[in-house]
């Protein structure tokens, strides 16, 4: 890394060097280790903000889920119209690969992106969403909108972009919210998050977490319930796909540990949020009571 004429190492910091030395030990080359070198550059403002809900109609667990009608309206246009609602995005689009889902969110009136199919997982939808309109305007930040989080406030949107423009050495960030209903504790639909002292990601789980010897939840402790959305530095979701798996990601089906167990800080929101996001079909009813409860349409 010290012999690469775009790094040097006496410009960067500990917590620079540390990144990029992991890189190297994930087999990253050399050029996408100087763009995560750069990623934490103390000047940076990260001011201009991407929006991009990754929709994809193809799902093994909810096939059509971006389509399903709730309250008679199709999911992914509930989330854009909520998600147009930040004042902190610079621009908004949504990210599929299918033409049911582009035609529906066009009438809508949203700008949207076409990518690839064989793209795996939102984030790389995201990626592949900014590579494209990176040909004209450069972005900071990348925010990944998830299209099932039709009642996602966008306050939380805002928080979770200032939160990563506050903490230059997280390149993600992302919300997270007291449980309720603590018989969903044990739901593995419901994603928990633990979080040390100083607001950071210590692990995400399907499972329940802090567990304890009785195995149950405890009425006296805040679970916190991982919210669909996260905000990532943009020179960092260059590198985030050539990562390779890792153990943890793989057991828990949840892409966001990858950050973790490759030793980057995710920086974590507390954020009051009563709805959940559609994981599967049982929960359209409990998003349209939701909607009913609070008078909206």
């Amino acid at each position: 890394v010290g012999r690469h004429p775009r790094v040097r190492l006496g410009t960067m910091d500990r917590m620079e060097l540390r990144h990029a030395v992991a890189a190297v030990a994930t087999g990253v080359c050399a050029v996408h280790v100087c763009r995560l070198a750069y990623a934490y550059c103390r000047t940076s403002s990260r001011s201009r903000v991407l929006g991009v809900i990754p929709a994809r109609y193809e799902s093994s667990r909810f096939p059509g889920k971006p389509m399903v009608l709730i309250a008679g309206k199709p999911m992914i246009v509930r989330t854009y119209e909520q998600a147009k609602q930040a004042t902190s995005l610079t621009r908004l689009v949504v990210a599929t690969d299918d033409v049911r889902i582009r035609d529906v969110c066009v009438a809508a009136g949203a700008e949207v992106v076409m990518t690839d199919s064989n793209i795996p997982n939102g984030t790389e939808r995201c990626e592949a969403a900014m590579n494209l309109l990176s040909l004209k305007t450069k972005f900071d930040i990348v925010v990944n909108i998830q299209g099932d989080e039709p009642l996602i406030e966008p306050e939380i949107i805002d928080s979770c972009v200032r939160a990563l423009q506050t903490a230059p050495d997280a390149v993600y960030s992302t919300p997270v919210t007291p449980f309720v209903d603590l018989k969903e504790v044990t739901m593995p639909s419901r994603v928990k998050c633990v979080v040390d002292r100083n607001g950071y990601a210590v692990y995400f789980s399907r499972g329940m977490i802090p567990n304890n010897k009785k195995g149950v939840p405890d009425l006296k402790h805040e679970y916190l319930l991982h919210l669909g959305l996260q905000a990532y530095d943009a020179k960092f979701l260059t590198v985030y796909g050539k990562l390779p798996p890792t153990p943890c990601m793989l057991q828990e089906d949840l892409e966001q540990l990858k950050v973790l167990e490759h030793g980057f800080k995710m920086k974590v929101v507390k954020v009051e949020h009563s709805a959940h996001g559609v994981d599967e079909p049982g929960d359209v009813a409990s998003i349209e009571a939701i909607l009913k409860t609070k008078g909206l349409k």
